[in-house]
């Protein structure tokens, strides 16, 4: 009972987070370039052409894969039957591998902050499109063991981008870390640290816990 109230509230603050994350996306279709994030790049980055196709990209199909993703680890979906966990599985993953992760490494490449950033954002995106690849891999060779645990990391780095947000808020308000020494810091914690986090997770079970508590119907229907 105590892990499923605890899944049910994670649930929650990720789907608060991706409505949240829609309000703020939701101004950058009108294309302007000096709104938001955009204001802290130069006027050469902002007109460059392959910057702003990865931009609009990935903040699109970035929220996408965050939804597919939290709907992938519901259990009254996962009940319905493998049609539709498989469905919302090639959103996510193709979204991924084809759009976001790729996206991102564009990103990565005009990162503000230097090196240190750049490499970071850099790793994280390879590290996201290779636990994905991991997940979809073990899918097809049926490994439901393994798909389970490379779906938990690939969607631990997916909410780098929450972490990344309330890691700012801690250290910027509760330490008063000086802003690019926040950003440095929260640019690797936010995607290493919630990769630390799931495998401890990992280790006391959550995957076995997703796979008999969850799926058992779902995992036997997928074998056949």
């Amino acid at each position: 009972m105590a892990r499923k109230i605890l899944l049910a509230l994670a649930a929650l603050v990720i789907a608060a987070f991706a409505g949240l994350m829609l309000t703020k996306t939701l101004p950058y279709y009108t294309f302007e370039k000096g709104i938001h994030f955009l204001t802290t790049k130069s006027e050469d980055t902002n007109d460059n052409s392959v910057f702003r196709l990865g931009f609009y990209v990935h903040i699109t199909t970035s929220l996408v894969v965050l939804v597919a993703g939290l709907l992938q680890f519901l259990p009254v979906l996962a009940r319905r039957g493998p049609g539709l966990h498989r469905q919302l599985g090639k959103f996510y993953i193709i979204g991924i591998l084809a759009l976001a992760a790729p996206s991102g490494l564009i990103l990565a490449r005009f990162a503000n902050g230097g090196l240190a950033a750049q490499v970071g954002f850099t790793l994280q995106c390879l590290v996201w499109w290779l636990c994905t690849w991991r997940a979809y891999q073990a899918a097809r060779q049926r490994q439901w063991s393994l798909h389970v645990d490379w779906m938990l990391r690939s969607y631990a780095v997916t909410l780098a981008a929450l972490a990344l947000r309330g890691e700012s808020y801690v250290l910027y308000y509760v330490f008063e870390t000086k802003p690019i020494e926040t950003y440095l810091t929260v640019t690797w914690l936010s995607w290493v640290g919630n990769l630390v986090l799931v495998e401890i997770l990992l280790e006391v079970g959550l995957g076995r816990y997703f796979l008999q508590a969850f799926m058992p119907n779902l995992r036997s229907k997928l074998a056949a």
